[in-house]
């Protein structure tokens, strides 16, 4: 015990806290002054030079135990199934590491909130406590935090809205060009907030934090996340705590259904008639156009759904086996100059000079179709851009007839009152191939958005005796599906 003479309770230091015991009346002195326990220093064999890093608790590195884990244990046991905690294990694997591999391998300036130029951890004291990607490589240095645990000291992760900090620091470079990449597609553009903070609505799919917020994910780590203007981060899509989905996902991509898919928690707004909206056109119609849910069903046409073969078991990612794909760039010797990672989102991208996929216009023949071989889905990428062409073209003239003919109806069939007639659901099917925000996207399931069209035309023709315009053998159309 320790001594606690002339007090009227006894004293016994537990956890580095003194906690008096009332024994039941007063007590005239304790005379055996014993420490029962006390904590271990915190900092006990932290190396001063490493900047405020604690790493990993000494002798326990191969247990991946990291100071930080000591108070966050469920966060350590879910960080401990991640690549990062294997990063420097990997690296020495690799026949081809060098020592300037290890700066993102290991615990040190890099990611974090660290004044630029510092070196500090694994950069300033190459030892095994710092290494691999651990939470102070995100969080930044926890001494602070650890010495005095309160609320404004806590290690909060540097956001990714600059090139050079966050993710970025370490995921860019030809080896793997995340960053860059992001930067380029329209993930990586700052949200348009005049328009979304008129509409929360579009708040979850065009701004990071109405991303993460319709995740689940908590509110204080939405505000670890930075500015309220953030784009659609790494952070947004991928977990740096999980492994419970491939590439540390926050959702499967292998998952069908738009509840339970990654891409198409966005990417599934208005893939059918929404009365309540005022543009009655598709938006971002992808997710229910390859699962065969897409479309206003015309009177008479089989409700028998039509998947796409972009969801078949020859694409098992789905969105992503598409849209995500990598690709070595080699120069005329085959040397690997770039290893691009598939993070412009671009199933069907522009190539540069060199052979880099690049965003920007240009003629579908200086596209690249790997991406269609690659997924499984089409034998050679001369036959995906010809089927390409051949659907679109297929699809555009049978847009251009329902259009024609939509234009002979009464205005009065456009009301946009609590009827929803023909004509409103023909013009929806037909905006899947003239809606700005849909263009392209019927090539998700071409099938789909045939059946939809012709049978649109058909239900036209019935309803308000518009004939097909000349130049257009209806008959023909009709047969083949």
């Amino acid at each position: 015990m320790i001594g606690c003479r002339g007090s009227s309770k006894s004293r016994l230091q537990l956890a580095g806290v003194v906690v008096c015991l009332v024994l039941g009346g007063l007590v005239s002195g304790c005379v055996d002054e014993k420490v029962v326990f006390r904590d271990r220093d915190p900092l006990e064999g932290v190396p001063a030079e490493a900047g405020g890093f604690l790493g990993y608790q000494a002798g326990k590195e191969a247990d991946k135990a990291t100071i930080c884990g000591n108070c966050h244990t469920e966060v350590q046991a879910e960080w401990k199934q991640t690549k990062h905690a294997v990063a420097m294990q990997d690296l020495k694997a690799n026949p081809g590491a060098s020592a300037v591999c290890e700066g993102c391998h290991s615990v040190n300036e890099r990611g974090n909130d660290v004044a630029a130029g510092q070196k500090a951890g694994h950069d300033q004291v190459a030892v095994a406590r710092f290494e691999d990607v651990q939470c102070e490589s995100c969080h930044g240095p926890g001494a602070n935090h650890v010495q005095a645990p309160n609320r404004t000291n806590i290690p909060t992760p540097t956001a990714m809205t600059a090139l050079d900090r966050g993710c970025g620091e370490c995921h860019n470079g030809t080896h793997h060009p995340f960053v860059e990449e992001w930067a380029q597609s329209a993930h990586g553009a700052v949200p348009d907030l005049d328009h979304t903070k008129d509409n929360p609505s579009c708040q979850p799919c065009h701004t990071g934090q109405g991303a993460l917020v319709a995740f689940g994910v908590s509110g204080a780590r939405i505000q670890e996340a930075g500015a309220t203007d953030m784009p659609i981060t790494c952070i947004v899509c991928h977990d740096p705590h999980s492994a419970k989905n491939q590439g540390q996902l926050r959702f499967a991509i292998d998952n069908p259904s738009v509840e339970g898919n990654l891409c198409m928690k966005c990417h599934h707004k208005r893939g059918q008639p929404d009365l309540t909206s005022q543009s009655r056109g598709v938006h971002s119609p992808e997710g229910p156009l390859l699962t065969g849910e897409a479309g206003w069903i015309p009177p008479g046409m089989s409700t028998e759904k039509i998947t796409g073969t972009h969801s078949s078991e020859k694409n098992p990612r789905l969105c992503a086996g598409c849209h995500v794909t990598t690709l070595a760039v080699t120069d005329s010797k085959g040397v690997v100059i770039q290893n691009a990672t598939g993070h412009l989102f671009n199933a069907i991208p522009c190539l540069d000079s060199k052979g880099v996929p690049t965003v920007g216009d240009c003629e579908l023949t200086q596209r690249s179709f790997k991406a269609c071989t690659a997924s499984g889905c089409h034998g050679s990428e001369t036959a995906a851009r010809s089927a390409m062409i051949t659907a679109e073209t297929r699809l555009q003239t049978l847009a251009a007839q329902l259009n024609a003919m939509l234009d002979k109806v009464p205005a009065t069939e456009f009301a946009q009152d609590s009827r929803y007639t023909v004509a409103e659901g023909a013009r929806f099917n037909a905006s899947f191939m003239d809606d700005a925000h849909a263009r392209g996207s019927a090539v998700h399931n071409p099938f789909l958005v045939e059946a939809l069209l012709t049978a649109s035309i058909k239900a036209v023709q019935t309803t308000y005796g518009v004939q097909a315009a000349p130049g257009l053998n209806l008959n023909n159309v009709l047969r083949a599906r």
